[in-house]
C-alpha cells in the first residue's frame, strides 16, 4: 500500500451535517463522531462555548439543543444532525441578554471560564420555571462547576432574574 491509500484508511469517514445555530442554517462536512464542542470552537468560531473537562462534569460547555441543556463536549456530529442549537452568543442581539446583565450587575463571575455555561443552564431553567426556588435553582446549576467558588454571586445573578422577570 503506497502513502495516499494509507491516507485514505486512515482518513475517517465524513457525514453532511446540517445545524441550525442561533437561527442561521449551516451545513458541514466532518466526521460523524466529532464533537459538538469542537465543531462550535474550531468550524464555526463560536468559542462562547467553552472546553474544560471533556467529560461532562464541568458545564463550561453547555448549550441548548432542541431546547434541552445538553453538555457539546458529549455529543457527537451525528447526535446532532438536523438539530437547533444556542449557545452563549444567540442569547444576546443589540443588547444583553436580561441573565447577562444580571451576572454583570450581580458579580455572577470571577474568571469567567464558567460563566457560559452557567448562563446557558439559567436561560434553561427560566425558560421552563418562571418563579424557581433556590433549591430549584441550585439543582438547575448543579451540573456546573466555578472554580473560583463564585457560587453566591451567581445565586444572587439568578433570583435577581427570576425578581425582574416577575415585575414585567
Amino acid at each position: 500500500m503506497d502513502m495516499k491509500e494509507q491516507a485514505e484508511v486512515m482518513t475517517p469517514p465524513k457525514m453532511e451535517l446540517s445545524l441550525t445555530i442561533n437561527g442561521a442554517n449551516y451545513e458541514l462536512q466532518v466526521p460523524p463522531t466529532k464533537r459538538l464542542v469542537t465543531i462550535l470552537r474550531e468550524e464555526l468560531n463560536f468559542t462562547g462555548t467553552k472546553i474544560s473537562c471533556e467529560v461532562g462534569r464541568c458545564g463550561a460547555c453547555a448549550v441548548q439543543m432542541n431546547n434541552q441543556l445538553v453538555n457539546s463536549c458529549l455529543v457527537m456530529a451525528y447526535q446532532a444532525n438536523h438539530a437547533s442549537i444556542i449557545t452563549i452568543e444567540g442569547l444576546s442581539g443589540e443588547e444583553l441578554d436580561p441573565i447577562q446583565r444580571v451576572f454583570l450587575e450581580e458579580g455572577g463571575f470571577q474568571c469567567g471560564y464558567c460563566t457560559p455555561g452557567m448562563m446557558m443552564a439559567v436561560h434553561a431553567l427560566l425558560a421552563t420555571n418562571q418563579a424557581p426556588s433556590e433549591e430549584q435553582i441550585q439543582e438547575a446549576l448543579s451540573g456546573n462547576l466555578c472554580r473560583c467558588t463564585g457560587y453566591g454571586g451567581i445565586i444572587r445573578a439568578v433570583q435577581k432574574a427570576i425578581s425582574n422577570n416577575n415585575q414585567k
